[in-house]
């Protein structure tokens, strides 16, 4: 056996441990405070490129994951509010949009308080009665359980962006990424709808009265049908006034009663003067 060539591999393999030794030592010396800094600012570097990117992280919504994708429904529809309604008892949240909850109240362009989300819920009901049946397709759950989306009339008319359109709703970049913001944009150059006057976001309404809302999936029907020829409408408005309006009257029309805050509709004068509302004054 050739010595020399056995003393040469010996000699490579006692340098490269002695080397792999040399390293392990040099790491262990490093300061582990240097090291949570040094991964922590590789994350910080990775999220931030994630969330460049992508516009922002992901929801995570276990309600995807676990239940079945629903196929498309469609019939007639009952109105919950201005962006939810009821087909063969699903609940259905329209995509990408957000209309002024149920309690919601605005200002119309004299500063007079009116209820907004009724408003909403109203007009949407006669768009979609005037072309039955409604049709919608499915895009996700929502953290509520409820079925998110996309909704037309039977001629094709997209809803969501019809309420956008005449400013009974807003468009949710959050969930739309944009999709209504030029019909928005639209509306609010009109003044038509909540745009007439000021309001407040309703993702904002709801986050300062999220301990006073209902869960959605407990909301009843908003809307309240006037009984036969009794067209006088009470309304209580923010500063629990009892008000009625006359047919023909300057805000008759915009007026929307809703019976589960004591409003209620009246078949004469006398009849809501004996009930305790005063005359709207126009």
């Amino acid at each position: 056996m050739d010595k020399s060539r056995y003393d040469d591999r010996s000699s490579s393999l006692r340098k490269r441990t002695g080397a792999g030794r040399s390293l392990v030592r040099r790491w262990a010396r490093v300061p582990m405070r240097l090291v949570f800094v040094t991964v922590a600012a590789v994350s910080a570097l990775v999220t931030q490129f994630v969330m460049h990117n992508s516009g922002s992280l992901p929801e995570i919504n276990l309600q995807n994951v676990i239940k079945p994708r629903p196929v498309a429904i469609s019939g007639v529809a009952s109105v919950i509010d201005g962006d939810t309604i009821e087909i063969h008892g699903q609940r259905i949240r329209f995509n990408g949009i957000d209309a002024p909850e149920s309690a919601q109240q605005c200002d119309d362009a004299n500063g007079f308080h009116y209820q907004c989300g009724a408003k909403s819920a109203a007009a949407l009901d006669a768009f979609l009665a005037a072309s039955r049946p409604t049709q919608c397709t499915f895009v996700s759950w929502d953290r509520y359980g409820r079925y998110v989306g996309n909704c037309r009339r039977a001629d094709g008319a997209s809803v969501a962006a019809w309420m956008v359109e005449n400013g009974e709703a807003l468009d949710w970049p959050k969930y739309s990424q944009g999709a209504y913001a030029m019909l928005q944009e639209k509306a609010k150059a009109a003044r038509v709808g909540i745009w007439a006057g000021t309001f407040e976001a309703p993702w904002d309404w709801r986050a300062e009265h999220r301990a006073d809302n209902e869960q959605p999936s407990t909301i009843a029907p908003l809307l309240a049908a006037s009984p036969g020829a009794c067209k006088i409408k009470g309304n209580i408005n923010a500063r629990g006034e009892h008000i009625y309006h006359m047919p023909g009257q300057e805000y008759y029309d915009r007026t929307v009663i809703s019976t589960s805050k004591g409003e209620r509709w009246f078949c004469s004068d006398e009849e809501a003067v004996a009930a305790g509302w005063r005359k709207a004054k126009r």
